[in-house]
């Protein structure tokens, strides 16, 4: 089918070209050259806009980095909204509940659908199609567009209502981001109390205590000292944030979710949004006067 990609950056990128790698022809928007040259090399065409995007096609796809911008392609001048062919707008963004529920009910006035559709995986499962896609929206639209979806991954609809797809992405990274953090400290812990970080690893990837930031984030990027797993702490701080605001919106304990995201609020004031998440961990070592991995003397 035809399809228009607005941003192309570490997610968005691969995405697009698992479309064109199935088949699928695309129009493609981002404001960097850079980002949309291999795409058009590829086959794609090359739009001016998000509305030019919109003019094209009937079905339109958004990977963007942060809540303003994702309105502003949506519904900001020369914005999807008015664009003369376009009859749904799939955000595969994390923008939160409420974010959605404004596009989407700004969208319904021009009787253009919105598709909530929230990605986990990372940067690899975008590439390898290996992505949990959190789709909620109306199910004529859904069902029209679930086998370019599928190009991505593993679908799961949430729901019709906009918004419930933002819903179950923030609870999904809240718990990834309170696992790296809690990792972080129990490790530190072990490490100032004379363990090895890489047996401690172990044991936890063998125990009850095993999650993805001890089985692939340690393993991958902290205890090498790489720190290049591939997602930006802004990006995490944004989630944990979202999560933490729909949580005292809809009225639930969240005492975690503040402690959580108060250490987000740290790594990402000392190390700055573009650096990789995974650099919590030295945030807490700081602290703690240790270090996590490396080379032993």
């Amino acid at each position: 089918m035809d399809i228009g990609f607005i941003g192309l950056g570490n997610m968005g990128a691969p995405m697009a070209r698992r479309l064109i790698d199935a088949g699928h022809k695309l129009v493609v928007y981002d404001t960097r050259n850079d980002a949309v040259a291999p795409l058009v090399a590829l086959g794609a065409q090359l739009a001016s806009s998000p509305q030019d995007v919109a003019d094209r096609v009937e079905t339109v796809m958004a990977s963007l980095p942060s809540l303003a911008v994702s309105e502003k392609v949506a519904l900001g001048e020369g914005g999807v909204i008015h664009g003369k062919r376009v009859k749904r707008l799939i955000d595969l963004s994390t923008t939160g509940s409420r974010t959605a529920i404004k596009i989407a009910d700004a969208l319904a006035k021009k009787n253009i659908a919105q598709i909530d559709c929230p990605v986990s995986g990372g940067i690899g499962g975008a590439a390898k199609g290996t992505l949990a896609l959190m789709v909620s929206g109306p199910m004529a639209d859904v069902d029209a567009v679930k086998d370019a979806l599928a190009v991505f991954g593993k679908i799961f609809v949430i729901g019709e209502k906009p918004g419930m797809g933002q819903t179950m992405k923030v609870a999904n990274n809240f718990l990834s981001a309170s696992a790296m953090a809690a990792t972080a400290e129990a490790v530190a812990m072990g490490v100032k109390a004379g363990l090895d970080a890489a047996v401690m690893i172990d044991v936890i990837n063998a125990g009850s205590g095993r999650s993805r930031a001890s089985d692939q984030k340690f393993p991958q990027s902290i205890l090498p000292r790489t720190f290049d797993y591939g997602f930006a702490t802004g990006l995490m701080l944004k989630d944990v944030r979202l999560c933490f605001e729909e949580a005292k919106h809809v009225g639930v304990p969240h005492a975690m979710m503040g402690a959580t995201l108060e250490q987000w609020e740290t790594t990402n004031k000392e190390y700055g949004g573009d650096s990789d998440f995974t650099l919590i961990v030295k945030m807490v070592e700081t602290r703690a006067g240790v270090t996590v991995g490396g080379k032993k003397p």
